[in-house]
């Protein structure tokens, strides 16, 4: 039995994060549902590519090649839920025997220090897109700019909350951020400076939607360790017909003149594209390959779940021709990256790097955990998305963060402590669902994230087998590569 690369690096056995438990496998899991225990199914899935059998083992996302006898076994065992149907070799090079120790069990992770924090430093915007969730960047209430004493408050919190020595993020969220460009000019500044007297290394992440661009603001984010992700939709009709700039403008053209000002006064160090779908969407295919036309390092796609308007929200059937297109985009990605070739879709490139790097987490990001977001009057919440909801409260950056707030939120969160979560064989690849979407919608999504991620993984085996250097440049940990202008991806 061959092992796949081990996904990159073998997670270690005790202690995945901080905070983290190891138990015998045979030992009851804290915090699981008294007499519930995870089936055959939940811990594995057979899945085939050009190459063969394989087995992806969710319990450290391990993907191991499968000789025939072994097939047999394991396909046996999945149908039964029987383990005597595997040999004792089979479960001893698996890792699947009894008393081995679990690298994830029912346990929360204890709040971590802080490793990024994003400023809604203006909770306003200068467009009204009909499908956006935070209405306008209000968040339900007025119109606000962060102070400039709370902006720096936030940044000494974030320093004050950091582990010694470590690389923190600030992030620019809105609402738009560059209707209060001059303060993030402040904030950068004093946040570099600040961060290198505390001994930590300052990056910096910053979410537009481009309209605002200044030739300054182009040459800040070139001088800084800047990850900038640009909100754009497609072409022009498509963009435009719903991301709406006030007396009809082209909101297209103006993202055109930012990347024209970038490319003659300086581009961040990661430029992102994040391409909105609504059901109405078509054909992804064509969209992705006209924004990654117009240069950017990276290209991804959200559908929208969450939305003030529910006809723009993805149903289940909706879901099923999403993935459709998904798929089609991936098997452009894997024969453009197979052949040598740079295709830079952020989904798939993520993807593929997670599963490598052998990903394996209890919570679906890093909101509550490492990262949090601040308001623009200084109050702390789990995420940017979740600002102003009062369940998701998490202290203030004047006072610090609420810890026990933190601490029942990732007690709560814990992904073997859902249903129907504890049961999927995706549940540690895909953490649960954003914590925004599954407030407001539940979990409509769940097959159309299996049905991606069994297409990851069997895509993952074919690049592997063919360009096994692609993954030879893949950091340890995420950067700005695949979605590294969210800092929640950061601060996992």
């Amino acid at each position: 039995m061959t092992v796949l690369l081990q996904i990159g690096r073998r997670p270690p056995d005790p202690d995945p994060t901080p905070g983290g438990h190891s138990e015998p496998a045979d030992q009851p899991v804290p915090g699981a549902v008294p007499g519930v225990v995870p089936g055959a199914a939940a811990e594995a899935r057979l899945f085939h590519s050009a190459h063969g059998a394989h087995l992806f083992v969710v319990d450290g996302s391990r993907v191991y090649d499968l000789p025939g006898d072994v097939e047999g076994q394991v396909r046996s065992w999945l149908d039964s839920d029987d383990a005597s149907e595997l040999g004792p070799g089979a479960r001893a090079a698996l890792g699947l025997e009894p008393g081995a120790s679990r690298r994830i069990d029912g346990r929360p992770i204890d709040p971590p220090p802080l490793s990024a924090l994003s400023l809604n430093v203006m909770q306003a915007c200068n467009m009204s897109c009909a499908y956006c969730y935070a209405d306008e960047g209000r968040f339900g209430g007025a119109a606000r700019m962060m102070p400039r004493e709370v902006a720096f408050a936030a940044v000494d919190r974030l320093l004050a909350e950091s582990r010694p020595g470590a690389d923190v993020v600030v992030g620019f969220m809105g609402g738009e951020p560059l209707l209060a460009a001059d303060l993030v000019h402040e904030v950068t500044a004093y946040a570099a400076r600040a961060a290198e007297a505390a001994g930590r290394r300052a990056r910096f992440s910053l979410t537009t939607n481009l309209t605002e661009l200044r030739p300054a603001d182009a040459r800040l984010f070139a001088r800084y360790p800047f990850a900038v992700s640009v909100s754009l939709d497609g072409d022009r009709d498509r963009n435009d017909a719903l991301r709406r700039l006030p007396g009809g403008a082209s909101a297209y053209d103006r993202v055109r003149a930012g990347l024209d000002l970038m490319a003659r006064h300086g581009r961040p160090r990661h430029l992102a594209a994040r391409v909105t779908v609504t059901p109405a969407g078509g054909r992804l295919l064509d969209v992705l390959d006209h924004v990654i036309g117009l240069g950017f390092d990276e290209v991804g796609f959200a559908a929208v779940v969450a939305s003030p308007d529910p006809a723009l929200e993805f149903t289940g059937p909706q879901f099923e021709e999403f993935l459709a297109h998904m798929v089609e985009c991936g098997e452009v990605a894997l024969r453009e990256l197979a052949a040598g070739r740079r295709y830079p879709f952020g989904n798939f490139e993520t993807a593929m790097a997670q599963i490598h790097r052998g990903s394996h987490r209890p919570y679906p990001c890093g909101a509550g955990a490492g990262y949090l977001s601040a308001a623009a009057n200084g109050d702390l919440f789990a995420c940017h998305r979740l600002v102003d909801d009062p369940g998701f409260a998490m202290g203030s950056v004047t006072a610090g963060p609420d810890q026990a707030a933190r601490a029942e939120h990732l007690a709560r969160g814990h992904v073997d402590r859902m249903s129907p979560c504890r049961s999927c064989w995706a549940r540690y690849l895909c953490g649960g669902g954003c914590y925004h979407e599954v407030a407001r919608r539940g979990r409509p999504g769940c097959d159309y994230i299996r049905g991606w991620l069994a297409f990851c993984l069997r895509a993952y085996v074919e690049l592997s087998a063919v360009r096994p250097d692609y993954f030879e440049g893949l950091p340890a940990s995420p950067g700005y590569g695949g979605s590294g202008s969210d800092p929640t991806t950061v601060a996992r």
